[in-house]
């Protein structure tokens, strides 16, 4: 039995509420949820149904595929299940492994001795078998296998990723409190943007929500900047597979005729890493740069979204100076943005206030510790009011 063409539990992990959009990519890849949770997404599928979840979601942080669930009331228990399961199928002798964990039970006060629990059951397995072992530490470099328990119920996962799908592999300089990409990618797939019309990203950064606007517009997909996995890593793994997939992830690259995307920074060195970061990822031609304050941003005539993320007072920046700042994001909005939807994603609230308009959506994120919105404003030209019926002639 091959577990890369054997159906079994897969669980998809994310960041906390990204789950919804995690969701929509999985069913737009054509698989079917058995259920969505606040960190992830369940269905069924083989290790050949990771391959393709691994090279194509945006939300994603690992996509975990179920070895064995049994019950456990303690470290002996978990070593005694573990060293029964049959690692030398999976596993070369010579080759390299992991192992990462999630313990909640009255047994464990330190993870570090749950994992090498779990290294020892299958180096003690595999060295029965087969007279030798594979190496094994913290780089997730090789087979990385993941194990869940809470109170009596354990299950150990094949990490079919191995390193986080999080980070999407192009942000070779991270620039100044970078967003995470797959909140980024979340973050515009919330949007109402079309993917055509044009998308405005001012106070940039390092440009990684202009970068991840520009890649979903084409339907670039991570899977196209990163080389390896967890799954290359196992018995059975056939890289025809993988290959035909990374085809497909070139083949389905698309054109969109007349799209613009602007990202502008008041900073110089932002603006050069920027661009660095969208080469890496083969997006520069598709944006256009600007060296400027966000009020002096070029926009288009035809109305699309336009999307900041300014500081917030938490990690950058004094809450009192900026307010000015926000104050003056709402007055561009209202004065030089009339047809487009804007976004502001932030971590205060209270500065939120400051902007002067009212938002028609606030969409829950979470970035690190902080709770965060994405803010919706419907930027309408002229007045919304309907105008008064004409007086009945006396």
């Amino acid at each position: 039995m091959s577990i890369f063409t054997t159906p079994a539990r897969i669980i998809v992990t994310c960041s906390k509420r990204l789950a919804p959009f995690l969701e929509q990519e999985v069913v737009e890849l054509g698989f079917k949820p058995v259920r969505t949770f606040i960190t992830g997404v369940e269905l069924s599928g083989s290790v050949n149904d990771c391959i393709k979840l691994n090279l194509n979601l945006r939300c994603a942080s690992q996509v975990l595929y179920s070895l064995k669930e049994f019950t456990c009331d303690g470290p002996d228990s978990l070593y005694d299940n573990l060293v029964r399961y049959p690692w030398e199928a999976l596993l070369e002798p010579d080759g390299y492994l992991s192992i990462t964990s999630n313990a909640t039970h009255f047994t464990v006060n330190n993870e570090m001795f749950v994992n090498v629990k779990v290294k020892d059951a299958i180096a003690d397995r595999m060295r029965r078998e087969t007279t030798r072992r594979p190496d094994s530490g913290s780089e997730l470099k090789g087979a990385v296998f993941h194990l869940y328990w809470k109170d009596e119920r354990a299950e150990i996962f094949l990490d079919t990723s191995g390193e986080t799908l999080a980070k999407h592999g192009y942000r070779k300089i991270p620039g100044k409190a970078p967003m995470l990409e797959s909140l980024a990618a979340a973050t515009v797939l919330a949007t109402k943007w079309d993917r055509k019309s044009p998308f405005v990203n001012p106070m940039c950064g390092s440009a990684t929500v202009a970068i991840e606007a520009a890649l979903i517009a084409t339907n670039r997909r991570p899977g196209l900047f990163r080389k390896n996995y967890s799954f290359m890593h196992v018995k059975g793994y056939d890289a025809n597979v993988y290959e035909s997939e990374n085809k497909t992830l070139q083949d389905q690259i698309k054109e969109v005729p007349g799209l613009r995307i602007l990202a502008s920074d008041i900073s110089e060195d932002a603006i050069n890493i920027s661009k660095i970061n969208a080469g890496i990822a083969g997006v520069e031609q598709l944006i256009e740069f600007q060296q400027c304050d966000f009020e002096l941003t070029a926009i288009p005539a035809t109305p699309g979204v336009i999307y900041f993320n300014p500081e917030y007072g938490e990690r950058l920046g004094e809450v009192s100076a900026l307010e000015e700042t926000y104050a003056r994001l709402g007055d561009f909005m209202k004065k030089k943005c009339q047809g487009y939807l804007g976004y502001i994603f932030t971590g205060n609230l209270d500065l939120a206030k400051k902007i002067g308009l009212k938002a028609s959506r606030r969409i829950e994120f979470y970035t690190s510790i902080i709770d965060c919105r994405l803010l919706e404003y419907e930027l309408y030209g002229g007045s919304r009011r309907a105008p008064k019926p004409a007086e009945s002639q006396q």
